[in-house]
Parts: C-alpha cells; structure tokens; sequence
C-alpha cells in the first residue's frame, strides 16, 4: 500500500513538474527537481524531455545530486552531460560512486580526461577503479564492484559480528560474506542470515556454503545474469584464473544487462542502437538511421533485380504483378517468427549443438503444415479472382517453398552469424529478408515462365 502511495505522490509531482515548466515557473521546478523527486525520477524526466528544456533541467538539478542522477541516465545522454564537465567538475560529483558504476561512467570519456580524474582520486579508489577498468565493460570484471568484506574461515561467528558492527554501514547487498584463506583465495560464502541464527563460538568453516561456484572474471555479463537467474542470486564472488577474489556482483547491475539485452535486442532489428536517445536532434537522428536505410536500399535492389530477370513473364501475365507481394510477405512473417525465437533461445543459453537439429526439423516440419494449409487459401482466393486455376497451382507450390525456405534460413541463420561474431538481433532480420523476398520471387515468377513461357 505504501509503494503505491509513493507512486502516486510521485506521478503527481512529475504532474506538477510539467505545469510549473510550461509556465516558466523555475525556481518552482528546482524545488520540486531537488526537494521532491528521487535521482531515478529526476533522471526520467531527462530522458523524456526534448533536447532544450532537457538542458534547462539539468541547469536546475543540485550539484549534490548530479552523480546520483547521472548514474541512472542512458549511455547516450550521460556521454552528452559528461562533455560539459572538466575533470575537477567530474571529481566532486563522483566522489560516492562504486567503483562499477565509475568504472562505467569514465570509459565513457576520453583516455586523457580518464586519467586528469585518477589523478584527483585516493591511492585506494584509484587502485579499485583501475582494477575494473582493466576488464571490457561486458564482462563480470566489468561488472563487479570491489567493495567487498571478506572473512577467514578459523574466526569464530563471535569474532566475525564484533568486526562488523566495527563498520558504519555494509556495501549495498551485502547477503553473504566472502570467505577466503591468507592468499585471498575464495574459498565459500557465509550468508549473514545463516551467521545470525548460528552459535556465536561456531567458527565460520562450519557455517559458511562452499557449494557457491564463484564467476571468472572473463565471462560475457549476459551468461551471469543467466547465471543470477537460475539460481535467484542476490550477490556472487568474482575471481581469477587462479582463484584469488577479485570484487563481487550485485543484482542491480545484473537487472541493468537484462534490460540491455532487451532493448539491444528490440532497437537492433530495426537497426538502432540501445542507447538511442528518443529526443535527440533531426541532425544525429538522420546519420545514424541513414546507414541502415542504405543498407535496405541495397537489399531491395537485389530482390528488384529478380524480378527484373521475368520483366517479359509479368508482362504476359498481369496476375504475376498482383499476387507478388503475397508470397514474399508470408515468407518474411515466417521467417521472423522462426528468427525471434532462435534468437531468444540463444540469448538464454537454450540452444546448443545436441538439440539444434531438433529445432530445425521442428521449423522445417511447421514451415511444411503452414505451408500446405495456406497454399490451399490463397491459391483458391486466386482461382476466384483471376479465372485462372493455373495462377492457384503456382503460387501455392511458391507458398510451401518459401515457407520451407523461411524456416531453414530464421533456423540457421542466427547460428551462422553467431559463429562469425555478428550480432544476430542487428543483421539477421535484413539478411532474413532479402532470403525470403529472393526465394518467393524467384519460385513464383519462375514457376509461371514455365507454364506460361
């Protein structure tokens, strides 16, 4: 009920925002920007908001609060905000970051500016942040954050609460401590749920879990939110090659690859990144959605040119023209449906050598039954409009060929492009395209010059 409130106070606030805006009331919007909203909201708003009034808001925002704020902002739009800043400017209002979250935000800056704000840093957050930057940012080294507490496992439970309370606060979700030996090796986890209901003189060897595998350093961040998936991890320790604790990962950054992953996978079969800035300038929108136009252009040209091969076929046989579009379009559908869902069972690791040949009989053995039951409803709806039982017979044999083809190629398609490391979610739909509009094309129009000539 009180999450509900918040909500609602919340929405009405944004509400109020808007109207205090409109009216140019701005010493209105800075309370309600710095005294009512959380840096989550405030950053929502940003987002939302066109690229001038944008401006105008972050000019209002605290300079308390524009740390917070930034760290909840789309790459995009914290790249545009991080340029306005020197180095010193980045230094005051970094100062409370993780080392993940700063990590993620410098590599976001040139290699000089990097460097001016490790400059300005302690010996010991220099070092944790220099430590995460060594990794790609789409590893578990990129992810983890190196504010750990870790144990021995020869202290007693007793021991282990007295240095605790020696803490003022524990590192955000803190559900386990990390148990390591003298060579900071890991060795187990001991959750602090279990810690408080155990016997104060227990040493921590007889309470902490070994049966945690800990996350090498290497791995790509979508198999560790697999991985947090599974087994509903709120934490989890990062080592090594050699096994000595590097940092741990929490579940916030998890749920920032997941969403990631979803939008990359959205935005890309339309060829946009996921950091697309919805209110960016006509300028920078048109560049970057201009490529992709290109692309398709190109693509279009290639089923254009078929067609071209049985100009004199079409002009014999007006229908041709007519039905065209109906085979290429069913094939496309199809395909995609056929593509989204290798897709999506490759991005949870479903997918694997031992049942791939499974799937493609599956697609195949679906394309085939579609195939069939749609031939006969449009060969009949032909028939009738064309008088022509011969223009039936051929576009439902295009049918079922193009529906078989479109199962083969959203089958093995997004494999072939994982296997030479193009993204599938980016180029698969394109390519899946030009295949079904090619092939229905070329099995249409080429079935008819051979009855027709």
């Amino acid at each position: 009920m009180s999450d509900a409130l918040e909500n609602s106070q919340a929405r009405q606030r944004l509400r109020t925002l808007g109207e205090a805006l409109d009216s140019g009331a701005l010493q209105q919007v800075a309370r309600i920007l710095n005294g009512g909203l959380s840096p989550s909201d405030i950053a929502h708003l940003l987002e939302s908001s066109p690229p001038r009034q944008r401006a105008l808001l972050w000019n209002l925002v605290d300079k308390s609060l524009e740390g917070e704020v930034l760290q909840y902002l789309s790459d995009d739009i914290r790249s545009y905000f991080l340029s306005k800043l020197n180095a010193q400017e980045l230094a005051s209002i970094i100062e409370d970051f993780e080392s993940d979250d700063l990590a993620d935000l410098l590599q976001q800056l040139p290699d000089t500016v990097i460097q001016e704000v490790l400059d300005t840093m302690d010996d010991q957050d220099r070092q944790r942040v220099e430590e995460v930057l060594a990794y790609p940012e789409d590893t578990a080294g990129g992810l983890m954050n190196t504010d750990t507490i870790t144990v021995r496992p020869d202290l007693s439970i007793d021991v282990v609460l007295r240095y605790l309370r020696r803490h003022r606060s524990l590192p955000p979700m803190t559900d386990s401590l990390i148990v390591v030996n003298r060579r900071d090796e890991y060795i187990g986890v001991m959750p602090i749920t279990k810690m408080l209901v155990s016997s104060p003189s227990a040493t921590v060897r007889e309470v902490m879990d070994t049966d945690i595998e800990p996350i090498p350093v290497t791995m790509a961040d979508t198999q560790v939110a697999t991985l947090f998936e599974r087994y509903d991890l709120i934490s989890a320790p990062v080592v090594s090659e050699n096994g000595r604790l590097l940092g741990r990962i929490t579940i916030d950054d998890v749920v920032d690859v997941i969403r990631e992953d979803a939008d990359h996978s959205l935005m890309s079969m339309a060829g946009l990144d996921e950091d697309e800035d919805t209110f960016a300038p006509v300028m920078k929108t048109t560049k970057r959605r201009a490529v992709w136009l290109g692309i398709n252009l190109i693509t279009a040209f290639i089923a254009s040119s078929v067609i071209g091969l049985f100009e004199g076929t079409i002009s014999k046989v007006v229908a041709l023209a007519v039905l065209m579009p109906i085979v290429a379009s069913m094939g496309g559908i199809a395909g995609s449906q056929t593509l989204t869902l290798v897709i999506r069972g490759m991005a949870v690791g479903q997918i694997s050598a031992a049942n791939v040949s499974w799937l493609l009989n599956r697609e195949l053995l679906t394309g085939v039954l579609n195939g069939i039951l749609w031939a006969l409803v449009v060969s009949v709806a032909a028939t009738i409009w064309f008088g022509d039982p011969m223009i039936g017979l051929i576009i439902a044999a295009a049918l079922v060929i193009n529906l078989i083809a479109a199962a083969l190629a959203g089958t093995l398609l997004p494999l072939f492009l994982k296997s030479r490391n193009i993204d599938p979610a980016l180029a698969g739909g394109v390519i899946l395209t030009t295949v079904t509009d090619v092939i229905g094309f070329l099995a249409f129009l080429g079935l008819a010059t051979l009855i027709y000539g």
